[in-house]
């Protein structure tokens, strides 16, 4: 275990070092409850090996991360607690507010009136040219295709 490993906080709670409500774990996942929720019921789904961000996540593990988010968002829905809703999260490095460098999604049951709000920038609703979506495009297209 490298030294990123060892300070992970993520790491030690699949190693058991720190205590976690879990809700689901299987070999390449684990599943529990926010310290801090948004609401009650908030879930973070994490890979069990330590994985600070996207660029360094298998597309298999990241798949099983969704299929577990699914069937929380699916657990919340009848679990009792409040949750009219759902909304997934995943932060993806520093400017993307990621706080843990540990690959990690956030279900959290939404409720009319919770107010959480996602605050938006001032170009949000302007509507780019055509040409410009086009470009966008291609750059992500030619990135796809390289790598």
């Amino acid at each position: 275990m490298d030294q990123e490993e060892q300070a992970c906080i993520f790491c030690k709670i699949v190693a058991g070092e720190i205590p976690s409500s879990k809700v689901f774990e299987d070999d390449h996942v684990l599943a529990f409850l926010d310290i801090r929720p948004i609401n009650p019921g908030h879930t973070l789904v994490i890979p069990k090996l330590h994985t600070a961000n996207l660029a360094e996540l298998d597309h298999r593990t990241g798949g099983r991360i969704f299929q577990v988010g699914m069937k929380i968002a699916s657990a919340l829905r009848h679990s009792g607690l409040r949750c009219e809703g759902v909304n997934f999260w995943l932060a993806d490095g520093k400017a993307a507010f990621q706080e843990v460098p540990h690959v990690h999604l956030h279900v959290i049951p939404r409720f009319t009136g919770d107010n959480l709000r996602i605050k938006t920038g001032p170009e949000y609703g302007k509507t780019p040219s055509r040409d410009e979506l086009e470009k966008h495009a291609a750059g992500i297209t030619q990135a796809l295709k390289t790598g």
